[in-house]
């Protein structure tokens, strides 16, 4: 074998599988191949003018940075050039020869669960060169690299099991991908055909794209960003958020901004409509892409926007950002902590703003995204007078709208110096808490919180202004109701019921921390109560959520010395099972309002009991 002659690899396993797959199975939208190709075109030139800027003694420096498409549409083949950074020999076997494990795992994964109709997802999982065999007999890749003293070399496979690699005559810098298109794929091969799905998928690209013979660019290679506003239509707008991220449906919010200090930027930044990702999503991760004067240093840059925004999705460029910075250590650069602070101001503003002018629109914000905002709260306590405004809760007395903590504020009673809220599993059970019982009957409200993030939440957020944050769970929430004087002729007599509460001891023993009546409540048998008001009551609902083990607080079991079904348990004998059973019953109802029950299923051969004894008339 001479040093020219080809030489066979074969494809590890996964990689087969995802062949075999992209090959063999019919899919809805093949064009998908070309903008993948064109997308790694456009960062093969990026990554070249980013070494540029250190290495001046590229092959060919004054080549125009471009991407050239050509058909022939007799032999049905597809040329795809680009004057990018290229590729050694050890470069192409590491980049085409190989998957990462993980990548194919994950598409294949996602192409069983859609049926094998998984086109869409390619780009997601760094597969995207591979779904040029949907539409291809074979592939012949060949590529120069940047440094002048490399030589080219040419990959070529057809899909089945192996790629030969071997070298190759090329004296321009850049990678050339030649495809000879199956049969019923002849249409890749017509120009008008190849247009049309570059403005769909890259007309925003930052490099010319030529097809053909044509001397123009055929895409608008527009840095829409760097774009005066008044120039750019509605439609533009909506056509870069498409086509960078393949979301279909119009973004909730825009925001284009531009600004000389503290620092100088250009920024657009979009907030999607939905929190799922677009199953045809091209982002594969969190961040936003991060430009130098419109040269790409790092395509997920999660440091712009604090972890609570990473939902927002865009572009940012700074003229501030050196040139020479690397990748690697462009996190470290001091200019980034300036670059977060003023946009994470501006989209809290916007926020803002929308709430104040769009409520509704604003509510469906809300609805996809608010967890992301108290998970803030819970990471960082310090963002908490940032965040806060932001929020918004359902209440006691408003359960079918959503209210902020600067509304709830302006509806408090005339001295009233606390927040008063409610954690429960829903809000159905929520409005049926005895918690409330004193508070519906004095009209103060209560914020709801229902979801399994409030907990987190509340570590971090204490206080709204001057007002503490205080929960109704509390023995000392809000004293006695003046309802209760109403009802004192018909409590239970103290003596007897003193009995009831030594009954009520002896048969819970240490699970409660005390047992006493309650000033509070109205229409419940009875409620748990906060042992001790300096603690954190959700800490253990806090444990539970995260699936480590949570012991059931104790709390101290209030009674409500007017109620039907305690003046009944007195008319049993006191060493009654029946009245036993009772108890147990009455405490385990508490813990499952509270949603703390470690396990509600247990109830049921006792609740059988109790139902047993009642229709036996004992």
């Amino acid at each position: 074998m001479t040093d020219n002659a080809p030489r066979q690899f074969n494809f590890k396993a996964e990689t087969k599988q995802l062949l075999h797959i992209l090959i063999h199975s019919l899919y809805k939208d093949r064009e998908v191949f070309l903008r993948e190709l064109i997308s790694n075109a456009s960062d093969a030139i990026n990554r070249l003018r980013f070494e540029m800027l250190t290495t001046p003694d590229a092959l060919d420096p004054q080549a125009e940075l471009k991407i050239h498409i050509t058909a022939d549409k007799d032999n049905r083949t597809l040329t795809i050039t680009d004057t990018g950074i290229g590729m050694t020999h050890d470069e192409i076997v590491d980049h085409l020869g190989t998957i990462a494990q993980s990548s194919a795992r994950k598409f294949l994964e996602a192409a069983k669960e859609k049926g094998q109709d998984a086109s869409g997802m390619i780009g997601q999982f760094g597969v995207g060169f591979y779904s040029v065999f949907m539409v291809a007999e074979w592939v012949r890749v060949t590529s120069r690299s940047f440094r002048p003293e490399a030589q080219a070399v040419t990959w070529y496979a057809t899909g089945d099991d192996s790629y030969e690699v071997s070298p190759a005559e090329m004296n321009e810098r850049g990678t050339r991908v030649e495809i000879k298109l199956k049969e019923d794929a002849a249409e890749f091969a017509e120009e008008y055909r190849i247009k049309n799905i570059v403005h769909k998928h890259s007309d925003y690209i930052g490099f010319p794209i030529y097809v053909g013979s044509e001397e123009k660019p055929v895409n608008k290679q527009t840095s829409l960003w760097r774009t005066a506003r008044n120039e750019i239509k509605e439609e533009d707008y909506k056509d870069f958020y498409r086509q960078t991220t393949l979301d279909f449906e119009d973004p909730l919010l825009r925001i284009h901004m531009v600004t000389d200090a503290p620092v100088q930027l250009y920024a657009l930044l979009y907030l999607p409509a939905r929190s799922e990702r677009n199953m045809f999503s091209l982002r594969k991760d969190d961040g936003l892409k991060l430009y130098s004067r419109n040269i790409l240093i790092d395509e997920y840059n999660k440091d712009l926007l604090p972890e609570y925004l990473r939902f927002v999705q865009g572009v940012v460029d700074s003229e501030d950002l050196p040139l020479n910075v690397s990748r690697e250590t462009v996190q470290s650069s001091g200019l980034m902590p300036k670059l977060k602070k003023v946009l994470t101001n501006q989209v809290v503003k916007e926020l803002e703003n929308l709430a104040k002018k769009e409520a509704e629109k604003y509510n469906s914000f809300w609805g996809e995204f608010g967890a992301y905002l108290k998970q803030g709260i819970a990471a960082n306590p310090a963002e908490a007078d940032v965040i806060a405004p932001l929020l918004r809760f359902k209440t006691n007395l408003h359960p079918e709208t959503w209210s902020s903590l600067e509304e709830y504020v302006s509806r408090m009673k005339d001295g009233q110096t606390v927040i008063h809220y409610l954690v429960s599993e829903d809000s159905k059970s929520a409005l049926r808490s005895p918690h409330l019982d004193s508070f519906h009957a004095k009209g103060l409200e209560v914020i709801l919180l229902t979801e399994p993030m409030d907990s987190f939440m509340l570590m971090g957020l204490r206080k709204f202004k001057d007002y503490e944050l205080k929960s109704v769970a509390g023995a000392d929430a809000d004293g006695e109701d003046p309802a209760r004087a109403e009802s004192e002729a018909e409590k239970i007599p103290e003596e007897d019921f003193n009995a009831l509460i030594g009954r009520f001891k002896r048969v819970l023993g240490e699970r409660v921390a005390d047992v006493r009546a309650s000033k509070r409540l109205v229409q419940s048998v009875a409620r748990l109560a906060d042992a001790d008001s300096n603690s954190n009551p959700d800490l253990q609902r806090v444990y539970k959520y995260l699936g480590r083990e949570y012991e059931i607080p104790k709390k101290v079991l209030e009674l409500n010395p007017s109620h039907e079904v305690l003046k009944n348990l007195l008319k049993l004998q006191a060493d009654s099972e029946l009245g036993d059973i009772v108890i147990e019953q009455i405490f385990d109802s508490a813990l499952l309002v509270e949603g703390i029950h470690p396990d509600p299923s247990s109830m049921a051969p006792r609740v059988q009991r109790i139902i047993e004894a009642a229709l036996a008339g004992k």
